[in-house]
């Protein structure tokens, strides 16, 4: 199909493109940006005039509850509101159940995504056998069936040495590991330490969880060389020893969930279980410190989280609910908001959740890696068209995902959030298109 989107504003966070002008799309790919050859026929032409057309948006953490988790999310209904949120692109961590340990379920996931033809899936493969953190999986098996590196999830190890013996393995082979910095022993509460956890009879997870776990992971990177990529910091200080180590040239990246970019512990209210969520919310200092380093560039990329819980789990006493929370139609506007709160440009905002998760997978998604995340001539054919100046509220007729709980339908008020998908391209094909778009046959 060839398609042709005219009169958007183009914008390329990698190339600093922002203009006016209109895109050609032909066999999957990207064929002209800006000014289209007069001999170009399309099939289809959209009208973007007010809109932006930017790469399709590429989530570093979303759980799409397949195997396993069917009740909480189907892949047509989480592919469905991945590209309903832009998302063209998504990393699905290995704690499915059963995890993602053997070459099979990978290849499975993947055909099944394949069917859909509604976004790339990027999976991870279990670092250890059922995730147990005992005895480490095939990895170069997995790297075959198609895993872009190996997480345990938010199941930690807890011997120290069966995770350095996999970060020399990881190391040999050029693999990357993807760990979420969390002392298993002192990070088993509900909410985060300090006066609100405290008033509210809430376990604590210290800030100590994590400072312990990165100085740990940190530690065995610089013995190592492995390549590390930190999910979901939360806190201040977990910010300042990241900073420090890529000063020091440590080969380790970071992301951070749009949770802990907008929330604080004292959004958790009178025990409110949407506010149940992993890593827990901490106070605004963390989340100020966050933000700053989302900005600065020590974190690299914004994540959903992506994580839908059914409501049998999620409406039970705030220490008793399933963690977890609906993210991928949110990404977008809550990285908007960021970037209007922070003082940044259009680009670089959208660099967050387009380009640099795509400079954090590098190598692993193969030719993709050279124009995913991307507005490139000849380069894959990845769009989100959005209009930024739409609001939208967050409710359960809005989303299209099977979960339909978050936390910023209540943190919000019912206030609108900013920016709206208006269509969805992936490889060439639309994928998702809003019941008002305009479009021109």
């Amino acid at each position: 199909m060839k398609l042709l989107i005219t009169n958007g504003r183009l914008v390329d966070p990698a190339s600093g493109r922002d203009e006016v002008g209109d895109l050609a799309i032909a066999s999957g790919r990207i064929v002209s940006l800006g000014k289209v050859p007069a001999d170009f026929s399309a099939d289809r032409t959209v009208d973007a005039r007010g809109l932006v057309v930017a790469p399709g948006l590429v989530d570093l953490a979303a759980r799409l509850r397949e195997p396993g988790h069917e009740h909480e999310g189907m892949l047509e209904s989480e592919l469905a509101a991945a590209a309903a949120g832009g998302v063209t692109s998504l990393v699905c961590p290995p704690d499915t159940d059963p995890p993602l340990d053997e070459p099979g379920l990978v290849e499975m996931l993947k055909f099944r995504g394949r069917k859909l033809s509604r976004c790339r899936l990027f999976p991870l493969g279990a670092l250890t056998r059922g995730l147990a953190g005992d005895t480490l999986t095939e990895m170069a098996e997995l790297t075959e069936s198609g895993c872009v590196g190996f997480s345990q999830g938010d199941h930690m190890i807890g011997d120290t040495q069966v995770l350095l013996r996999a970060l020399q393995y990881a190391s040999t082979f050029g693999y990357a590991v993807w760990l979420r910095p969390n002392d298993p022993w002192l990070g088993k509460g509900v909410a985060a330490s300090g006066a609100i956890a405290t008033r509210l009879g809430l376990s604590g997870v210290p800030v100590a969880a994590e400072t312990i776990a990165l100085h740990t992971i940190l530690e065995l990177v610089r013995q190592t060389g492995a390549r590390v990529h930190l999910c979901r910091l939360s806190s201040a200080a977990g910010v300042e020893l990241v900073r420090a180590a890529k000063a020091e040239g440590l080969p380790v990246t970071a992301d951070v969930s749009i949770n802990s970019l907008h929330l604080t512990d004292v959004d958790i209210g009178y025990f409110n279980s949407a506010m149940r969520l992993v890593p827990p919310l901490r106070q605004q200092r963390d989340r100020d410190a966050l933000r700053a380093g989302l900005a600065d560039g020590t974190i690299d990329a914004l994540v959903s989280d992506h994580t839908p819980v059914d409501t049998d789990a999620k409406t039970l006493p705030f220490g008793e609910a399933e963690p977890g929370a609906t993210g991928l139609e949110l990404l977008l506007s809550l990285a908007l908001k960021w970037g209007a709160d922070s003082g940044l440009a259009l680009a670089p905002t959208l660099a967050r959740i387009t380009s640099e998760p795509v400079r954090v997978l590098g190598a692993a998604v193969g030719s993709l890696a050279a124009s995913a995340g991307r507005l490139v001539e000849g380069g894959v054919a990845d769009i989100c068209v959005f209009d930024p100046e739409a609001t939208w509220a967050v409710s359960d007729d809005a989303l299209a995902s099977q979960g339909k709980h978050t936390p910023f339908a209540f943190a919000t008020s019912g206030a609108a959030l900013p920016g709206r998908v208006r269509l969805t391209v992936v490889a060439g094909t639309v994928a998702h298109e809003a019941a008002d778009a305009a479009a021109a046959a």
